[in-house]
């Protein structure tokens, strides 16, 4: 089988597995299939394949994904140079679409289901997967030196609860929700904003910005979530232009998931 021929699924749509997807698009593996819900909450919107459930379109760095609400119709994507993305989170569409390569970038900090028996390649992003146990390679999605190291028998380091530090900030960086309600905001992403500037609600909770910086990811507005949901993403480097391209880490993870399926299938 030649490498452009291989079926790759994704499993999630979000930033990191954008960026993977992306990575792997631009080395020529075409035959590449993203599963989502139906209502992802993702946060950095401008750069998630996982808007098309919501616009039915998205491009980011020049790649177009699409919602594909039939599996059958996933190879008239892949023959139109299109990612589809398929609403499909039990992931029955692995008894219609035999992969090669299965990956979980869901992200959930703990396995859902992903298991050995999916493709003769699975790969988990971060902690919660085994490798040689329920995967067969796991990849350290952990910000430092090991940033995108492969893990061939083991765990990806244990999640911290803590974003990775830029210009000195972390858990200021990010926002959580304050409780359970409707998530309501009239800010956009690329919008800048000072420390203890509103930029959103829940119910009638407002939601302060912990630093001055860019709205560079927030959920969409209008939208009932839970306590503790990723609501927003503050830059503090105040570029707006990042906010239209993936992350410098799943750049790297993207590399190591290209290196470990290299390292299977280029014989």
């Amino acid at each position: 089988m030649s490498l452009k021929d291989l079926v790759i699924c994704i499993k999630g749509a979000g930033d990191l597995a954008t960026g993977v997807a992306i990575r792997l698009f631009k080395s020529g593996f075409k035959n590449i299939v993203l599963l989502e819900t139906n209502q992802p909450l993702a946060v950095r919107r401008t750069v998630t394949f996982s808007e098309a459930v919501y616009e039915k379109t998205k491009v980011v760095e020049g790649v177009t994904a699409e919602l594909c609400e039939n599996f059958e119709d996933v190879r008239k994507f892949h023959q139109n140079n299109k990612i589809p993305v398929v609403i499909n989170p039990e992931w029955t569409i692995f008894e219609y679409i035999k992969p090669d390569v299965v990956i979980d970038a869901i992200i959930a900090k703990k396995n859902l289901g992903t298991n050995l028996n999916e493709a003769p390649l699975v790969i988990g992003l971060g902690p919660g997967f085994y490798a040689g146990k329920d995967v067969h390679a796991v990849i350290e999605t952990n910000r430092g030196h090991f940033l995108g190291s492969v893990i061939y028998e083991g765990e990806a380091a244990e999640n911290t609860g803590i974003p990775g530090t830029v210009m000195g900030y972390d858990k200021e960086r990010v926002i959580w929700s304050p409780g359970t309600g409707l998530f309501t905001t009239d800010r956009k992403i690329g919008e800048s904003v000072k420390k203890g500037d509103v930029i959103a609600k829940v119910g009638d909770v407002p939601i302060y910005s912990k630093l001055d910086g860019v709205i560079r990811g927030l959920l969409r507005n209008d939208i009932n979530i839970k306590k503790g949901t990723k609501v927003a993403d503050v830059d503090p480097r105040n570029d707006p232009s990042y906010c239209n391209y993936v992350s410098e880490k799943s750049r790297a993870i993207g590399g190591a998931v290209l290196e470990v399926i290299l390292n299977k299938y280029n014989v």
